[in-house]
């Protein structure tokens, strides 16, 4: 039986959790603490605490039934914490992992005045988290390169799906139109994100290969908290001008970033065919679905 093991069993790596155990995989992560041990288990995976500070027997022991990684644990300024404690363990199951897969970020290509990047394109991150990102996925390329591992790494743009989307801002009445004239985000349905996931998994690269996972429209971010509001029949709220807008230091940070992600090589190169090919496909069937 196939069994994926999971550093950090996040949004996104319970997404695929859930189409693997479906298809008869068994998968088991970390969690960093006791209490979300249920509700894994709940879901069919077997969790283990693992704070990131210090290796785990129990997850040493567990490696060695992995067939499958995913890593969405992220670095610290002292690097990546999963390598840091594990990565000798990792290469140590090298005959018989087949697959490891690395959650980064689109964050890594820094800013580009909105022009179009690929993986291609050289990264220049601007924040110390894109720098640490960016050095991380070095370091898990070169595991991948010094054990023959086939490692792939995900440049994720930004998450939404279930629970997590403008329509949810809406509800709580914490959402904000932000206009920042000519600035555009990327972003990613959770369930494409584990569709692009699976199709690695069946299509292990050769040598360490990098893949942006975004859909096919960037867009500004005021024009999707104007459609969510649309679905909601309900009034969107006041534009704010990024330049007066009370913002936090993450936020701003966010706004210094602009451009757009070509996912072309996802397609290509694993088969992928988006379920949401943009933002409107995506929070349509969100807000049909009542998941919000």
């Amino acid at each position: 039986m196939p069994h994926l093991f999971c550093f950090g069993l996040g949004y996104s790596a319970q997404a695929l959790a859930e189409q693997l155990i479906a298809q008869g995989w068994a998968v088991s992560g970390t969690i960093r603490s006791p209490g979300e041990i249920a509700a894994r288990r709940a879901r069919g995976i077997e969790a283990l605490v693992f704070d990131a500070t210090a290796p785990s027997e129990e997850v040493r022991t567990a490696l060695k039934q992995a067939s499958h990684i995913l890593v969405s644990v992220p670095p610290d300024d002292a690097g990546d914490p999963v390598l840091s404690c594990h990565g000798a363990d990792i290469a140590a199951e090298a005959g018989h992992l087949k697959w490891i897969g690395y959650l980064s970020t689109v964050g890594v290509y820094g800013d580009h005045g909105g022009a179009w990047v690929d993986e291609e394109t050289k990264p220049e991150p601007v924040s110390a988290r894109g720098r640490r990102r960016l050095a991380a996925e070095r370091a898990w390329a070169e595991l991948g390169q010094q054990t023959g591992i086939p490692v792939a790494i995900f440049r994720l743009a930004g998450i939404y799906g279930p629970g997590r989307s403008p329509l949810d801002g809406l509800k709580r009445g914490n959402a904000r139109r932000i206009v920042k004239p000519g600035q555009v985000f990327n972003r990613i349905h959770v369930a494409d994100i584990a569709a692009v996931l699976s199709a690695s998994i069946a299509r292990p690269p050769a040598f360490p290969r990098i893949y942006n996972v975004c859909d096919d429209e960037p867009a500004p971010p005021q024009d999707v908290v104007t459609f969510a509001a649309r679905l909601l029949g309900r009034p969107p709220p006041p534009e704010e001008p990024f330049a007066t807008a009370d913002l936090s230091p993450m936020v701003k940070r966010f706004y210094a970033e602009n451009k757009r992600c070509r996912n072309a090589r996802v397609k290509r190169e694993l088969g992928v065919r988006l379920e949401y090919r943009n933002y409107r496909d995506g929070l349509t069937a969100l807000h049909e679905s009542g998941r919000y």
